[in-house]
């Protein structure tokens, strides 16, 4: 590596293009005899290898406007994510309270499924079309009339608005998810997955929000003449209006930053595309096809359908092992610490030392979550499962989308992560679906091996794939 040298271009005097390379004064590439003259002499530092090879930048400087944005993306998913914890966490409890069915609990990760899938591809090409904000927008849009939507079938007692309600308002909420990828457009490539990983860090927020609505309900639900699980969705509005409004302030629109990071990062240099790219169609079979996002796509898939499974195994091994109801409430908080409490320092690992080598290390841990959740039977055994269930998801998560954001352009990256999403999604319904019968024919241990054996699939894909897709 050179350190301070000179290296200069040599040209031949017929002008045929560039005649050699010298260093220091010593020619060390030339095509033949020709007389030579110096064109540029240029200094060189000492430089490191990036992972991509489109920028030319190790850490370059954030501007402060870019900085502004992402933390306004942060704040946003905050106030997003206060919305999906309590779809997961109190709707579960809604179904069971108007249905008085045990078995239709799971509905409702059922339908939060069902509408990220519906939504997932769709609100991807709008974004591609009319910039990140307005499909973020319609998003949080969607999820303020699937909140209120929520809030009054509960009140009626209405099972079947209910289930428009979990759609509309998990429709909203998986658009509003579109924030990543505005994250992704203002960043270079070595500094993508870290960008991510601040704005999933965005959702710790909305863990504390979250529990303040549900007690929120509880201590004024009754005298206020509400149903207490009706109330959170009822207050829940006002805290989507304020995401609206941080969503206004982000300016200019990411993807028009995206499609001209060289102007905001000096000395950054994109790859330039083959003649006619821009306006080719996008399939989502170009990311299929090549290995590294194929595998990308298995892993992130593999996680969530892991994760789906855990997430239910894990309140029903602790009820069948004795646990109260605050402990099982806390073992999902170290759940959801391992989530989103380490995604910054795990997005900067995947721009430092490859996307790989935190994507797969993620799978891993989700298969020693589920198998440590299934074999162990004290809470802290258990509660350990989980968290680095939660925590593999998070390394498995901004890897993946990390490696498909950096293989899509401005122009198609929401196709793409909608790509993305849209097989998260169908892993998602497709758990839910066959968790319960399969704790019902055969037991809880059958459920936490089908969780690993989920996970294991990706790593098998790597394994057996051509060296490509292996990181080197």
């Amino acid at each position: 590596m050179l350190n301070e040298e000179k290296i200069t271009l040599v040209e031949r005097h017929d002008g045929i293009g560039y005649g050699g390379l010298e260093i220091g004064g010593s020619r060390i590439l030339g095509y033949g005899p020709a007389p030579m003259k110096i064109v540029n002499p240029l200094p060189v530092r000492e430089t490191k290898p990036l992972n991509d090879a489109s920028s030319t930048l190790r850490n370059p400087p954030v501007p402060k406007l870019i900085k502004r944005n992402t933390i306004c993306i942060a704040l946003s998913q905050a106030f997003t994510g206060a919305g999906m914890q309590m779809g997961y966490g109190i709707a579960p409890l809604m179904v069971l309270a108007l249905s008085g069915s045990s078995s239709l609990a799971g509905m409702s990760v059922g339908l939060f499924a069902v509408s990220r899938f519906m939504v997932a591809y769709p609100v991807g090409k709008i974004t591609d079309a009319f910039g990140r904000k307005p499909g973020i927008l319609l998003g949080l849009l969607l999820g303020l009339a699937g909140s209120l939507t929520l809030g009054l079938a509960m009140q009626k007692a209405s099972l079947v608005g209910l289930a428009v309600g979990l759609l509309i308002m998990g429709m909203g909420l998986n658009a509003a998810q579109q924030l990543r990828v505005a994250a992704a457009d203002m960043y270079p490539p070595n500094m993508r997955a870290q960008a991510l990983g601040f704005v999933a860090a965005g959702s710790l927020l909305g863990l504390l929000i979250a529990p303040l609505l549900i007690a929120a309900g509880h201590a004024f639900g009754d005298h206020s003449g509400f149903s207490p699980l009706a109330l959170p969705w009822l207050i829940l509005p006002a805290f989507i209006l304020v995401s609206v409004g941080i969503v206004f302030l982000i300016r200019p629109d990411p993807k028009e930053i995206g499609e001209r990071l060289d102007e905001y990062y000096p000395g950054y240099k994109p790859l330039k595309a083959p003649p006619g790219a821009a306006a080719e169609r996008f399939r989502a079979m170009s990311l299929i096809r090549p290995t590294r996002t194929r595998l990308a796509i298995a892993a992130n898939t593999a996680a969530q359908a892991n994760m789906s499974m855990v997430m239910v195994l894990t309140s029903l091994m602790l009820d069948h092992h004795g646990h109260s109801l605050s402990a099982i409430g806390f073992s999902h908080a170290f759940h959801s610490a391992g989530m989103f409490a380490f995604t910054i320092p795990l997005g900067r690992a995947a721009d430092r030392f490859g996307r790989e080598r935190v994507m797969y290390p993620g799978v891993v841990l989700t298969i020693i979550g589920a198998a440590l959740i299934t074999l162990s039977q004290g809470f802290w055994g258990i509660t350990i499962g989980t968290f680095l269930v939660g925590l593999g998801w998070a390394a498995a998560n901004v890897a993946a989308t990390a490696i498909i954001a950096d293989a899509a352009t401005t122009s198609q990256r929401g196709r793409a992560i909608g790509v993305n999403d849209s097989f998260a999604a169908a892993a998602a319904l497709t758990s839910a679906l066959i968790t319960g019968p399969l704790i019902q024919w055969y037991g809880l241990t059958a459920a936490g091996a089908a969780a690993a054996l989920f996970a294991l699939v990706p790593l098998v894909m790597w394994l057996t794939s051509a060296p490509a897709g292996k990181p080197s």
